[in-house]
């Protein structure tokens, strides 16, 4: 490993977001280590050039030896469903802070938290760091309680503690995306709310900066252009014009979801087909643009959905082609 480079410890390693990062972190020489839950996890990253640990959030013993060592945690593994909180909550709040115990029986230095824009209700105005949190969701409370007692473990330990609420996170490999693949994407509502939007590779450099620079703060983050998901849509289609896409109701798509939600508990992994899931998409949250870029000195790749969404496509189709 490179000199002055930190030692970083990525949860969630082989999800969505945490295979970017993870990326990110072994291209860029740092030799991260790649917490993942079960063996088979790794087999997408298992080519980076890092340290794999086998560890799990609900077994606080096994996240002792995960944290042994490393300088900074960045915190990605969680519950991505919209469960109720007495589901979410040893996983997201439980697990979470038996890791920052971890850290700080171990010696870690920083702790960088990824957490949710979904902390905010529905909103009609621009959202910044004043902006008071008020979830309507489960899983925005869970993150918020979460968010709050991480920060007060930090600050008992001498830890600096750093949470970003990341907004949707759109990349090839997304819910949307994957959907779009599969021939059908469903949309719980008919996409006329304003969202926050953010590619998964400056979701990885922003996380990552965050980790460099020891950020210490909670905000929200996004690009320079919220946009309804009707909008998002339509660059879609500008570049994808075959894409099906199914736009219910939102009284149609609560319905439906309410009613499919008891047998929820059969399937072997839990989905996003729930009302929280319908209500969130139909949220109006819009970030104020440059939280936290600005402070990191950092630029966006993807400053809107325009240059995002093309670039995803692009690096798509080139890959289904290869």
């Amino acid at each position: 490993m490179p000199k002055n480079k930190a030692k970083i410890l990525v949860t969630g390693a082989s999800g969505f977001i945490g295979e970017e990062v993870s990326r990110h972190l072994s291209e860029s020489g740092y030799h991260p280590r790649l917490m993942i839950r079960r063996p088979l996890q790794d087999l997408r990253i298992r080519h980076f050039d890092a340290e794999f640990v086998q560890a799990d959030l609900t077994d606080p013993k096994s996240l002792v030896q995960a944290v042994k060592g490393v300088d900074c945690v960045l915190h990605l593994g969680a519950r991505a469903t919209f469960e109720s909180y007495e589901t979410l909550s040893p996983v997201i709040l439980d697990g979470s802070l038996a890791l920052m115990e971890a850290a700080a029986e171990t010696g870690a230095k920083t702790f960088i938290y990824s957490s949710s824009l979904l902390v905010y209700g529905d909103l009609p105005g621009e959202v910044d760091t004043a902006t008071p949190a008020k979830p309507v969701l489960d899983y925005g409370r869970v993150k918020l309680e979460t968010e709050k007692r991480l920060a007060r473990a930090a600050s008992s330990a001498g830890i600096t503690f750093g949470a970003l609420r990341l907004p949707h996170v759109y990349g090839a490999m997304d819910l949307y995306f994957q959907q779009l693949r599969d021939g059908l994407l469903i949309l719980p509502g008919l996409g006329r709310n304003t969202f926050t939007h953010l590619h998964v590779a400056d979701t990885a450099r922003i996380l990552i900066a965050c980790a460099e620079q020891e950020y210490e703060g909670i905000s929200p983050i996004g690009d320079n252009l919220p946009a309804t998901w009707a909008e998002f849509l339509r660059v879609v289609k500008v570049h994808l014009p075959k894409a099906r896409v199914l736009a219910l109701p939102q009284w149609l798509a609560l319905t439906t979801t309410a009613a499919v939600t008891p047998f929820r508990r059969f399937r072997p992994h839990p989905g996003l087909e729930t009302p929280g899931a319908v209500r969130s998409y139909n949220c109006n949250i819009a970030v104020k643009p440059g939280l936290v870029w600005k402070d990191l000195g950092l630029n966006l790749l993807f400053p809107t959905i325009h240059e995002g969404v093309p670039a995803v496509l692009k690096d798509w189709q080139e890959k289904a082609n290869s």
